[in-house]
């Protein structure tokens, strides 16, 4: 089913496949350190999303947060697989803020977008933090 989480390995060659990078803080994949950046539980809509992402926006993606702790917690959250964090990057902050609806700032005072598919973009300090809720129009 679409919604069955992933594996690590899985994540990885489907994200390298579509040319999509990752870094960790502390080199590593354990979801249950937050110095790692984990793909352990992500969905598989997730993944579509960042590919639809990848290939809509023509943008380089590095994705610095994945389903590992750390993050706020939620039904839509990191931890259950929806949420990925991206590098801030001119490309992809032109993108989104080009192409998505501005919302407003949310609670925490980050600026929120949201795509035609109903996808959000909050840009956090130095990243993207981006919540799949469909895989963006795969």
């Amino acid at each position: 089913s679409p919604a069955a989480a992933v594996t690590q390995a899985s994540a990885e060659s489907q994200f390298r496949a579509a040319g999509i990078s990752w870094t960790s803080s502390g080199g590593c994949t354990d979801r249950t350190n937050s110095t790692c950046t984990s793909f352990d539980g992500i969905r598989q809509t997730t993944i579509d999303g960042a590919r639809t992402l990848k290939s809509a926006s023509g943008c380089a993606l590095t994705i610095t947060g994945g389903t590992e702790v750390g993050h706020a917690s939620g039904t839509y959250s990191h931890a259950n697989g929806y949420k990925l964090d991206f590098s801030l990057t001119s490309c992809l902050t032109s993108y989104v803020q080009n192409t998505f609806t501005y919302q407003g700032l949310r609670s925490d005072g980050a600026a929120l977008y949201r795509s035609a598919s109903g996808n959000d973009y909050a840009k956090e300090g130095n990243h993207w933090d981006v919540t799949f809720y469909t895989c963006g129009g795969c």
